[in-house]
């Protein structure tokens, strides 16, 4: 697993140079008209607040964004990456080129606003797990085009990363079965192709249950099993496979399906409607260079 940890790492770096320039161009386009009202010499000091408590995400997209800019733009930072903010605290105040610092306040809000909402929603939710030892999971089911960042976003509020995307681990789904012919059938053609990947199958009903410990799957997946039977799987499984609980987890399930005894749990709540973080930036001094 250590190649695709680097392999991530390296992905994570790029995504963050894509995204930015990515940002920009939808945003800025051949250039921000409205900054060349402001004279090229005018310098600005500005801050960011946050209107609601959250968990801040995404401090080396905004860096990135503003080298783009201009490598002048001074950013201080008074919290890093996973950090909890309280209503009305500032947590980055910029010093720069006025128009620079207004043309990047849209890109720099829409990623930070994003992404610490996808680590503030896992915080809450691991926060709702103290004291289980239940390990929250994600999902592939991220925002087009930043699945690296709030995969991230994510390990930021203390969840964990199921997996990066269709490489890095088996999941074994029902129409995977069907066109093997069997979960046993899968499984060992999963070990055929790739001995050091993990090999996870989701199940439906005890008797797939049975048929992925049998044929050694590493992870099973619980599909929408009632509380009774994640139980009853848990005491079935006895510690031979983690047991991960899919379907039906929001904040008001979440304790319940951890105390039934399953090793983590996975949701697609993290990542897929997320509600932005209320944030703002307002220059606070201008002055004449």
């Amino acid at each position: 697993m250590k190649r695709h940890a680097m392999h991530y790492q390296d992905a994570l770096v790029e995504a963050i140079r894509e995204a930015a320039a990515h940002l920009l161009s939808e945003d800025v386009g051949p250039g921000d008209i409205t900054a060349q009202l402001i004279p090229e010499t005018q310098w600005a000091t500005a801050r960011v607040i946050t209107r609601e408590p959250a968990v801040l995400c995404g401090v080396a997209w905004v860096e990135e964004i503003f080298r783009r800019l201009d490598p002048s733009v001074r950013l201080r930072w008074s919290a890093a990456d996973g950090d909890r903010l309280e209503a009305d605290q500032c947590f980055l105040e910029l010093e720069g080129p006025a128009r620079i610092l207004l043309t990047g306040e849209r890109a720099i809000l829409n990623l930070l606003q994003t992404l610490s909402a996808t680590a503030t929603r896992t915080r809450h939710y691991v926060d709702l797990l103290e004291g289980t030892g239940v390990r929250l999971l994600d999902t592939r089911k991220t925002l087009p085009g930043l699945r690296l960042a709030q995969k991230y976003a994510v390990t930021c509020g203390g969840g964990h990363n199921h997996r990066i995307g269709l490489y890095d681990a088996f999941l074994i789904k029902e129409n995977h079965i069907a066109a093997c012919g069997s979960i046993a059938a899968a499984v060992k053609e999963a070990r055929s192709i790739a001995r050091d990947l993990p090999v996870e199958v989701e199940v439906e009903s005890f008797e797939e249950l049975d048929q992925a410990l049998a044929a050694g799957a590493d992870i099973v997946m619980l599909d929408n099993f009632s509380l009774d039977d994640m139980r009853e799987a848990v005491k079935r499984n006895a510690g031979q496979a983690t047991l991960e609980a899919s379907g039906n987890v929001d904040e008001t399930t979440l304790r319940q399906i951890a105390e039934t005894g399953v090793d983590c749990i996975s949701s697609g709540a993290l990542t897929k409607d997320v509600k932005a973080i209320d944030l703002s930036m307002r220059i606070t001094e201008l002055r004449n260079t």
